[in-house]
Parts: structure tokens; C-alpha cells; sequence
């Protein structure tokens, strides 16, 4: 056990170091493809569901890079997930159509356990890291058929093997059948002024998922080309266990594609609970003020200045009470 530990901790400062590597060159390439994976999985002896978002980036013709959100399902005591990003391999097989990738890279997760000290759960949070290998198809259509098989290394536990078949599409059209080298440029900021409403539910992490409906309006204004600010006031609604709201603040990726009508973005920040009452003893009362905060969200753009928008918000604590916020808003842009 104390090797293992050793060698996490050197496992979490290389890949420390590999995230901001791969943030540092994705403002020179830019995302072009988004696909959607689901499958199977087993983690010690029992089989369960698999499904994951990601979103890749050409790093030349035989580079790549991406950022998956990955779920591993209900594994008994244990459900997991996390963000992910990976640095790959590619070689066509033979034809530009047919690509193989090997993949490597860290993964940030959330496991919903049974508390091994008191109360009914606890939210762990760990670093692992993820080795895939991918095969995939390009349509002339832009449209990507991929199986992928996945082997999950996490400091606390079990391991798991995935298979997942995907579907993607490739948001920059390639010059000829097969993977873009690298995605084309914007010629100026995806974002100017944005203000935005939502609506939607909160999901507590725990063994009863308890939900809530929320809410939230948030100003989003464009640093650079490809880079976002975000200011917001969220309310998560009053569950079965707490209830919480304050301001955040978040720090966006975001890249445009179909004629600036769509566009996708993961953002990282902080959340300050201004308010927050328990409404549960187990496990336990909060324990502080400020949390983490992870958005995965896309918009769609109907008109000159209004579009529509969804996100998958994940609020990370220090005290056992991680929630899930889906949203669904629109947004006025000038």
C-alpha cells in the first residue's frame, strides 16, 4: 500500500504537469470533434455501465488531444466519475478513412462511497490516470464511428476495464475523408458580452441522489480569442439535505464552429456559498464557504443577439456535499 501511494504521488505530479501542457497548446488547435460513447464495464467482478462526452483537437497528423467527462456507472459501494484529459497517437490503417489512437492521461474523479467513518456517504475525490486505444472511422459526411477500450487506474478503488462504442462529429469539415490536422481559426473573440438565466435541477451526491429545482444568472465576457470569464449568482434549490447558493466565478475555454452558431466550452472556478442550511445530519454539517466548481456547456445561437444554452455544472466540496447542476437557459449577447 505505501508504494502504491508513493507512486501516485509521482503519477499526480506528472500529470499535473500534462494538463497544463495540453491547456497551454490547445489555444494553437482548438477542438474539432465532439462524440458520444456509451458501453460496458468491470471492476473487480461486477459488470456495469459505461458513458462518456469528448471532445478532441488535432495536434498535427499524427497528434492529438481531448477532454472527456467520463462515467463509470454503479459499481457496488462506488459510483465514479471525472473529468479527463488524454494526449494520443494516431496512424491511418491503410486508408485515411480508418485511424487507430493510443491514448494517455490524467483523470480527475468524484466517487460517491459508503462512509468508511460514520454517516451514510462520503464524496472522495482522487487522481488516476486513464490508457485508451481507439479505432475509428471517418464518413465523408463528417460524421466518426469509434470503439475504444479503456483501462482506469485510480489511487482508491477498484480498477476498471471499458469497452464503449462512439459516435462523433467533426464540428471543422476536413479538407479530404479522415482527421483534421489541425482546426481552423477564428478571427476574433468567440465571446464580446453575454448575459444569461437558468433553470434546471440540482442532484446531490450521495446514496439517494435527492434533487432539487435551481437556478442561476451569470455574465460571461470574452478575454481573448479563445478564452472566457464568467460571473454568476447560483441557486441550488432546497433538497432533502441542504440548501445552498452564493456567487461564482469561472474560467472558460470556449471555441466556436458552423458559421459561429454553436459553440462549446469547459470551465474551472470558484464557488462562494453565500447561504447554506443543512437540512440533514448525515454526514454531517458543512464545513466551509468556498467549493470548486466544473462546467462542461454548449449554446446554440437562433438569432442576431439570443441563444440558447445547456450545462452540466459540478460542484466539488470539502465536506460531503458534491452536487450535480443541469441547466437549460438563454442568453442576450451584444
Amino acid at each position: 500500500m505505501k508504494e502504491r501511494c508513493v507512486r501516485f504521488k509521482a503519477i499526480k505530479r506528472y500529470l499535473q504537469w500534462s494538463i497544463a501542457f495540453v491547456l497551454l497548446h490547445a489555444s494553437a488547435a482548438h477542438a474539432q470533434e465532439f462524440s458520444l460513447f456509451g458501453g460496458g464495464s468491470r471492476a473487480g467482478s461486477t459488470n456495469t455501465y459505461t458513458w462518456a462526452f469528448n471532445y478532441q483537437e488535432g495536434l498535427g497528423p499524427y497528434f492529438a488531444a481531448s477532454f472527456s467527462w467520463l462515467n463509470e456507472g454503479h459499481i457496488p459501494d462506488h459510483h465514479r466519475d471525472g473529468q479527463l484529459i488524454q494526449l494520443w497517437g494516431r496512424v491511418p490503417l491503410g486508408n485515411p478513412k480508418f485511424v487507430l489512437q493510443a491514448g494517455i492521461g490524467p483523470y480527475r474523479y468524484f466517487d460517491t462511497t459508503t462512509a468508511e467513518q460514520g454517516g451514510s456517504y462520503s464524496n472522495v475525490h482522487g487522481w488516476g490516470v486513464v490508457y485508451s486505444v481507439r479505432a475509428a472511422y471517418y464518413a465523408s459526411s463528417r460524421w466518426i464511428t469509434q470503439l475504444q477500450l479503456n483501462r482506469v487506474h485510480v489511487q482508491r478503488g477498484p480498477d476498471a476495464t471499458s469497452v464503449m462504442l462512439g459516435i462523433g462529429y467533426q464540428l471543422d469539415a476536413p479538407d479530404s475523408p479522415g482527421p483534421r490536422d489541425w482546426a481552423s481559426g477564428s478571427p476574433s473573440k468567440v465571446t464580446n458580452n453575454e448575459v444569461a438565466v437558468y433553470l434546471g435541477e440540482t442532484i446531490v451526491n450521495s446514496t439517494s441522489s435527492p434533487n432539487a429545482l435551481g437556478g442561476a444568472i451569470e455574465y460571461r465576457r470574452g478575454l481573448m480569442k479563445y478564452m472566457d470569464v464568467t460571473l454568476g449568482y447560483l441557486h441550488e434549490g432546497s433538497s432533502k439535505t441542504a440548501r445552498r447558493d452564493g456567487i461564482t466565478s469561472q474560467l472558460w475555454a470556449t471555441r466556436a464552429f458552423l458559421n459561429d452558431k454553436v459553440t462549446l466550452a469547459v470551465g474551472a472556478g470558484a464557488y462562494y456559498a453565500i447561504n447554506e442550511n443543512e437540512n440533514s445530519e448525515s454526514p454531517g454539517p458543512g464545513a466551509g464557504k468556498f467549493s470548486g466548481l466544473v462546467t462542461i456547456a454548449g449554446s446554440y445561437r437562433f438569432a442576431r443577439h439570443w441563444d440558447g444554452r445547456l450545462e452540466w455544472n459540478r460542484v466539488v466540496t470539502r465536506y460531503n456535499r458534491d452536487t450535480d447542476i443541469i441547466f437549460a437557459g438563454v442568453g442576450y449577447r451584444w
